[in-house]
């Protein structure tokens, strides 16, 4: 389907961080916009487990080792 553009240090801090600001939306009883702008953390947590980014395509970035053809 897509070529993988992330390499494993990246999905791992991906996922690391998505996790880490789904965590802080439900243990925090904010409102407003702002805490609600913690629910982006579900972006990095799927681009980390697919191992493909969409803007790291805009771009031409890749971070993963594999040889791109």
């Amino acid at each position: 389907m897509f070529k993988t553009n992330e390499g494993t240090v990246d999905r791992a801090l991906r996922v690391i961080v998505g996790v880490a600001l789904l965590v802080w939306f439900f243990m925090d009883q904010g409102t407003g916009a702002l805490h609600y702008a913690k629910l982006i953390g579900i972006v990095p947590i799927l681009t980390g487990l697919v191992g493909w980014c969409p803007l790291y395509s805009i771009l031409g970035i890749s971070t993963c080792p594999m040889k791109q053809a």
